[in-house]
């Protein structure tokens, strides 16, 4: 079953937010240094996965036109709007954590290479590996930032499902049009592109300095149009 993965991964974020969300008696400090950790080994993670690239240009020239597409399309004012519905509808006045653990949790779990390479594997070979490791190291995030930022991280579990499930499925018709060679270089400068947005994540975590990296999303898009044009150019 191609979406298997994508199904066991949203069951892990559900099942861990809502243990999360039942440890609220954590004290501030502690909850502090948890979100302060998890921040930097975010920034870490981003680091290492934009290191691979292997045509630097490509990755600039992504996030440039990627981010003007975002801003065109005010990506985060829609996830905003959302967050903020989310918290009308279930949670308590005046809390914004609720809004924040949609948006934040959505962000972290929808951006990485594992999220790309595990659909991918799950609609090319039917194999759920990397999305079954990466369900438990969702369901554990779920837990700490469901106890830190609240309920919230619960809805982040809908756009996961929908955004790897898209991909598992599209990529089963993949092998149609692209050679393995041009999907491996693909996966390379997106894992690249998407590394520096988890980056940004880290910071926005660690509130060092506030990123909008919901309008930088439409760059992994556009680094992998990049690749496919560049090889139909015969430039890569």
């Amino acid at each position: 079953m191609v979406l298997w993965g994508t199904i066991i991964n949203t069951m892990a974020i559900i099942c861990g937010a809502l243990l999360g969300s039942r440890l609220t008696k954590i004290s501030e400090g502690v909850k502090n240094t948890i979100m302060q950790g998890i921040g930097m080994a975010v920034c870490i993670l981003g680091i290492m996965m934009a290191l691979k690239t292997e045509q630097f240009i490509i990755v600039l020239a992504s996030l440039v036109v990627g981010g003007i597409l975002g801003e065109w399309m005010r990506i985060d004012k829609g996830l905003d709007k959302i967050g903020k519905w989310v918290e009308s509808r279930f949670g308590q006045k005046g809390n914004k954590n609720l809004a924040t653990g949609f948006v934040t949790a959505t962000l972290v779990y929808c951006i990485g290479a594992m999220t790309i390479l595990g659909a991918l594997d799950s609609g090319l070979r039917g194999n759920h590996d990397i999305l079954y490791t990466k369900s438990i190291l969702d369901g554990f995030t779920s837990i700490i930032f469901a106890s830190t930022l609240g309920i919230g991280v619960i809805f982040s579990a809908i756009p996961v499902f929908l955004y790897q499930g898209l991909i598992a499925l599209g990529a089963t018709f993949i092998t149609l049009f692209v050679s393995d060679q041009l999907l491996n270089a693909i996966i390379v400068e997106v894992t690249a592109v998407g590394g520096i947005l988890i980056v940004g994540i880290g910071l926005n975590i660690l509130e060092v300095k506030k990123i909008n990296v919901a309008n930088l999303l439409p760059s992994l898009l556009v680094a992998a149009f990049a690749v496919w044009l560049l090889s139909k150019l015969s430039i890569l």
